[in-house]
């Protein structure tokens, strides 16, 4: 059911499922599944009780049309089935030893109510599981009764079944995702994604929650993955480790990576140099603009940092020579590609300087419809660029992923535009 469109009667979509939420109950009373939780547009996730659902499929869910907007929060006797019961290992009630669960099936009754009927385990523990999980014997199905302690808190659960349900995620859905469990299980989760996929994820966080993952993985782990977080993102997340801290996985480091990192922690955080990108697109002004496209079309680059590419006197790597202008990607594909790129850099664009603070780089981007903006020193090399998402980083409000998004929010508090509270929070949670 992951990831299922959740369809209204009249055939609109209301959004996602992202988990299932069930109450696991003691004794030999069956395990009901009390509803979903389903991500809706503005990546709001929201509680859709199952008395809601009408049908469910293998391509959809169709629902009443009825759903509390209000932001989801999970209740003390609740479970999620993707985020806290996949990955847990728990004996078999017959005594033959400890098993994983992979899956969980929910069906309804004669009264149609959903419960927690199978799971698709596992024999033993994650850390002791075979390279491939369907080897004969060990995978196989069984009655959520057969399953023992299912309520108790697991404490050496994995996390790859629950990755392999969420990994079509982007970055900051799976941050989200990952924001809303428990501590340890978020440290879990955490642990078992690669470090490109991390890095991705950890710019995304509360910064709260980077420190706490970071400091978590240990020195080697934590280097590897602040090298392959955006230069301008690890710096942000070593200024709020202590200085001791910060010093020793700048050593682990590598040492190319790591001056980058250096020379942003030596600016202001709310300056143009503290705000910059130390690796912007650089050519010289007698690269063809061929060149300058096929350097853009790299896939690791930002949205932001491929839209322009800037142009300076060797040498290229910043901090350059002597800063030219930049080179828009919509003028460059306007011209022939043999032409000479710096025959077409605008050079009425002001660069920054690093000292610049962000007030007036924001106006600065607004002013000139940029996307990004050079920064240079007080010699005039170019030393990083501000993109926009930089800057919007730092203007919006410390802990703005976690703010509720609620319509009044986003109509700036009209109160005169009566009975839109009932609208988005009076529906109960059903049960």
């Amino acid at each position: 059911m992951a990831g299922l469109a959740v369809f209204d009667p009249l055939g609109d979509q209301v959004g996602k499922v992202r988990d299932v939420v069930v109450t696991i109950r003691p004794g030999r009373a069956p395990d009901r599944a009390v509803g979903m939780v389903v991500e809706v547009p503005g990546r709001r996730r929201v509680f859709v009780p199952m008395t809601r659902v009408t049908s469910i499929d293998a391509g959809q869910v169709i629902t009443t049309g009825l759903v509390n907007m209000r932001r989801f929060e999970q209740r003390p006797t609740e479970t999620r089935v993707l985020g806290e019961l996949l990955d847990r290992v728990v004996p078999l009630v017959d005594g033959t030893g400890d098993v994983t669960i992979v899956d969980v099936a929910i069906e309804m009754n004669a009264k149609r109510e959903w419960y927690l009927a199978k799971a698709y385990v596992h024999r033993g523990h994650p850390s002791r599981l075979p390279g491939r999980l369907g080897r004969r014997g060990q995978a196989f199905v069984v009655g959520i009764e057969q399953l023992g302690d299912l309520g108790v808190v697991e404490q050496r659960q994995g996390a790859a079944n629950l990755l392999a349900a969420i990994e079509e995620m982007k970055a900051p859905d799976l941050a989200e995702v990952i924001n809303e469990l428990a501590p340890k299980r978020r440290l879990e989760v955490a642990s078992a994604l690669d470090d490109e996929k991390l890095a991705d994820v950890l710019e995304e966080l509360p910064e709260e929650d980077q420190v706490e993952i970071l400091t978590e993985l240990g020195g080697e782990r934590a280097a590897d993955v602040l090298e392959a977080m955006q230069p301008d993102d690890a710096a942000d997340l070593l200024s709020e480790l202590p200085p001791e801290q910060a010093e020793r996985l700048l050593a682990l480091m590598d040492p190319g990576e790591a001056a980058d990192v250096r020379r942003l922690l030596a600016y202001g955080d709310d300056t143009a140099g503290g705000l910059m990108t130390p690796e912007p697109v650089i050519l010289s002004p007698e690269d063809t603009i061929a060149e300058a496209l096929a350097r853009v079309r790299r896939a690791e680059l930002s949205p932001s940092l491929a839209a322009a590419v800037f142009v300076c006197r060797p040498p290229l790597e910043a901090p350059t020579g002597r800063y030219l202008g930049m080179a828009h990607i919509q003028r460059m594909l306007r011209e022939p590609p043999h032409r000479a790129v710096g025959a077409v850099a605008d050079k009425d664009v002001e660069p920054l300087h690093t000292s610049t603070g962000l007030p007036r780089v924001a106006r600065h981007l607004a002013t000139y419809n940029l996307v990004s903006v050079p920064v240079v020193d007080d010699v005039g090399r170019l030393v990083g660029a501000v993109t926009v998402d930089d800057v919007l980083d730092h203007l919006l409000p410390d802990h703005w992923r976690e703010m509720d998004d609620d319509l009044g929010d986003d109509l700036g508090g009209l109160d005169g535009l009566g009975g839109l509270g009932d609208v988005t929070g009076e529906i109960p949670r059903a049960r």
